[in-house]
């Protein structure tokens, strides 16, 4: 079996866990956009590609699939998500399994407007969310949000833009300069022909921080939850966390899961506060938090391998324990580069 991981970057622990359960079995290949990703230091084979953008994107991903004849297409980034889905058809007429969800859902969760409307709409509690200014201090006035503020883009990934604004002046001043910087960056090809509703601006929470990977099976049926209390973050990603288990972070999670019909993994962020859970958002691939569910007992990367050649008993792979913790560190590589016989970029 050989597996493909898309923007795979610094996902390179993902990588190793699909390779432990292939036991050189098949070939675990990475794509990335960046030459020197970390994840190329532990693929059989890694390709540099055009940014999920190009025009060209599409095209390389073929390419690999049928020249490495891939059996699964595994997406690790939230902006690539709408476009692997929007091709999927396409892409599995060449005998592969593209894991990402309907168009219609990857959507909802790309677009943090959208998905404060999704959850709303399930009366599961989320922080209270504007498009504009003034929709913002209408809100402030009649008392149904206070300072502090989030300001961040509307669509986005990791911590990009992510501003706090404890009065009127710096909601202003934040805003404008966040329009501006969208111009600038790597978001610049999204949706942002009107870039007055390409910022939202949330309610901050309070409370104790938590991650919790929602999994769905292949079809979109409910398997399990693990649920993780963030102790650390670090550019956006979690790096130390304990696990956890309760019914109360289940229910929420078999919510979204039932209701979603996503496929696979699925990352949430939630609060705790007086023991209300309030979701903020909803990633589905495999996020930053992962290692904590996997070194704790819950193997999903040995259940989706199961997934893919048939097995639907995957509850042995869940060993999942309460109360571990866990810390990231960083891991160094040496990144060698060979050019093959169609000049395209090997590194392994």
């Amino acid at each position: 079996m050989n597996i493909l991981f898309t923007c795979s970057g610094r996902r390179h622990y993902l990588l190793d866990y699909f390779k432990n359960v292939l036991e050189e079995k098949g070939l675990v290949v990475a794509v990335d956009s960046q030459s020197t990703a970390p994840s190329f230091g532990v693929a059989d084979f890694a390709f540099q590609v055009p940014s999920v953008n190009h025009p060209d994107y599409i095209i390389q991903l073929k390419n690999i699939i049928k020249s490495y004849q891939i059996d699964a297409v595994i997406p690790l980034n939230d902006l690539e998500l709408p476009i692997l889905s929007k091709y999927k058809q396409e892409l599995e007429l060449l005998n592969t399994r593209i894991i990402v969800s309907d168009t219609s859902f990857t959507h909802i969760c790309s677009d943090k407007w959208e998905t404060f409307k999704f959850l709303k709409q399930l009366n599961i509690s989320t922080p209270n969310t504007y498009l504009n200014v003034s929709d913002t201090l209408k809100a402030i006035s009649n008392a149904e949000m206070s300072f502090p503020l989030i300001v961040k883009p509307r669509w986005g990934s990791g911590s990009f833009g992510i501003e706090e604004v404890e009065n009127e002046i710096e909601l202003q001043l934040a805003y404008e300069l966040l329009k501006i910087r969208l111009k600038k960056s790597f978001l610049k090809n999204m949706n942002l022909n009107n870039v007055n509703e390409a910022i939202i601006i949330q309610q901050k929470l309070v409370g104790e921080e938590y991650g919790m990977d929602i999994l769905n099976d292949f079809e979109g049926n409910f398997i399990e939850c693990f649920t993780r209390q963030k102790l650390a973050m670090r550019s956006g990603e979690t790096d130390k966390a304990k696990t956890m288990i309760g019914e109360n972070y289940r229910r929420i999670g078999k919510r979204i899961a039932e209701e979603s019909k996503h496929l696979g993994i699925m990352d949430i962020d939630f609060f705790v506060s007086n023991e209300k859970i309030t979701v903020l958002e909803l990633n589905p691939r495999f996020g930053g938090g992962y290692p904590f569910t996997h070194e704790a007992g819950g193997n999903i990367a040995a259940m989706y391998v199961d997934w893919l050649k048939g097995i639907k008993a995957v509850s042995h792979h869940n060993q999942f324990k309460e109360g571990m913790l866990f810390s990231k560190y960083d891991k160094l590589f040496e990144i060698v580069n060979k050019e093959n016989k169609k000049n395209e970029l090997l590194i392994y």
